[in-house]
């Protein structure tokens, strides 16, 4: 069972393992990123922030810790020297790995482990950034009502303008209205004499027919009276 052994064994022996990972913390330090598997990344984080307790630590002990899995001794003495500087004022996350995608060739998952270096105060700057922020947005918001006062101020006597015209044109809409009214009412009255005349016209022509019924059968009557005779 592999009780307490949290480190990974890579496919390499104890030694090969070490020395590799001393190197590579190394160059690490140096160049301050490099360029390696995702694996052996996560394994070298581990490294990167035992040696950098130690340089915040600082003392005699410490730094004979440090060279002891540092191999070059410049990186060594700039680590101790800066490191209150660049990581005093962080408890960890000293370390970033970025992913790169797969190599070419065996498509192992590529990383990029680079050490952080927080700004010093850049928590307060931004608090007063954001301070100063809410201030201009309140000061724009209270130009904008002010000149949204004074545009209502002005719309104001505009629209009593409009209220004016508006009453104008309502009293000139009934002489319009009965200037169109006439020429309604006289079709109306034509269309009704017209059906007056007509109805004259049939009530004529019944009575025509009433009184030419009475004189027909007269004829008849005197035609039989000759025949009987």
């Amino acid at each position: 069972m592999r009780h307490r052994k949290a480190s990974l064994k890579l496919n390499r022996t104890t030694s090969h393992r070490k020395a590799m990972f001393r190197n590579m913390v190394t160059s690490l330090f140096k160049h301050e990123r490099i360029r390696t598997t995702g694996a052996k990344a996560k394994e070298l984080r581990r490294w990167a922030d035992h040696i950098i307790t130690l340089a915040k630590r600082g003392d005699l002990h410490a730094r004979r810790q440090a060279l002891s899995i540092i191999r070059e001794k410049g990186v060594v003495h700039k680590l101790f020297a800066e490191a209150h500087q660049k990581f005093g004022d962080s408890a960890g996350g000293y370390t970033r790995i970025v992913k790169l995608g797969r190599r070419a060739g065996d498509a192992a998952p590529m990383s990029l482990i680079e050490l952080v270096v927080p700004e010093a105060g850049g928590k307060k700057k931004t608090k007063k950034k954001a301070g100063k922020a809410t201030a201009e947005k309140k000061k724009t918001k209270a130009d904008k009502k002010a000149e949204i006062g004074t545009t209502q101020k002005e719309k104001k006597p505009k629209s009593k303008a409009k209220a004016d015209e508006k009453e104008a044109k309502t009293d000139v809409k009934p002489e319009k209205a009965a200037k169109t009214k006439p020429p309604q009412s006289k079709k109306k009255e034509e269309s009704k004499a017209k059906k007056k005349s007509k109805k004259k016209a049939a009530e004529a022509k019944q009575e025509e027919k009433v009184e030419d019924k009475p004189k027909r059968a007269s004829k008849k009557k005197a035609e039989k009276d000759t025949k009987t005779s």
